[in-house]
């Protein structure tokens, strides 16, 4: 069910591993054009109204250090730092935004993610890519775990299983109290945010509740 969004200038906005590797999935390339058009427009979105941007991407190293039990399951490694499978989608308007590398679904499974927000004064955040029922429902479980409120861009994020997809999403809404949220809705929504003066600042009242995440999902 679509919510209409709450936004503040203590919100930012997550693109989650919009990357050459996933797309390589046929399941996953059909939504391909549409996942990088709603991306670039939350992203000229998010630049307008000076919310800070993370361009959240998993790498792994080739000596299998930093591979998943499954990767190790079946000896097989992907998204190698500095390959083209790690890179980008090339349409993808993504160039200025803050840069997380993340080893496991969740963009907060020991990065610095969290702090970040932190020192930004983040309290929300719009979470948008692929795949919706692993590192986006991760990433977005993370959030709650650390007191970030989580919307999430439904005609920006896709599956490759829209069972999964239906049945997480539905999770993060009921006993997370996630809203998912379309880019039309946010556009409308920020007609009467845009004129807003004042950024995202480094004081905040986040409340903290002293634990990082382990979740290890694969």
């Amino acid at each position: 069910m679509q919510e209409p969004p709450m936004l503040s200038d203590r919100t930012a906005l997550l693109i989650v591993d919009m990357q050459n590797a996933f797309f390589e999935d046929p399941l996953l390339r059909r939504h391909r054009d549409a996942l990088v058009r709603n991306c670039n427009r939350l992203v000229g979105w998010a630049r307008n109204l000076g919310m800070p941007i993370f361009n959240v991407r998993t790498e792994h190293a080739p000596d299998k250090s930093t591979w998943t039990l499954s990767m190790l399951d079946d000896d097989q490694g992907f998204l190698f730092a500095g390959s083209d499978q790690a890179k980008n989608l090339d349409d993808l308007d993504i160039g200025d935004a803050t840069e997380i590398i993340k080893r496991r679904d969740s963009a907060f499974w020991r990065t610095d993610l969290d702090g970040q927000l932190e020192r930004l004064g983040v309290e929300s955040v719009l979470i948008a890519g692929v795949s919706s029922h692993t590192c986006i429902a991760a990433t977005a479980a993370d959030a709650y775990a650390a007191n970030i409120r989580a919307s999430l861009v439904s005609d920006a994020i896709a599956s490759e299983d829209p069972r999964f997809e239906s049945a997480v999403l539905g999770l993060l809404q009921a006993e997370y109290r996630q809203k998912v949220v379309s880019v039309e809705s946010l556009l409308a929504a920020a007609d009467g945010t845009a004129d807003r003066e004042t950024p995202v600042t480094s004081q905040h009242t986040r409340p903290r509740n002293g634990m990082k995440s382990e979740r290890s999902m694969t």
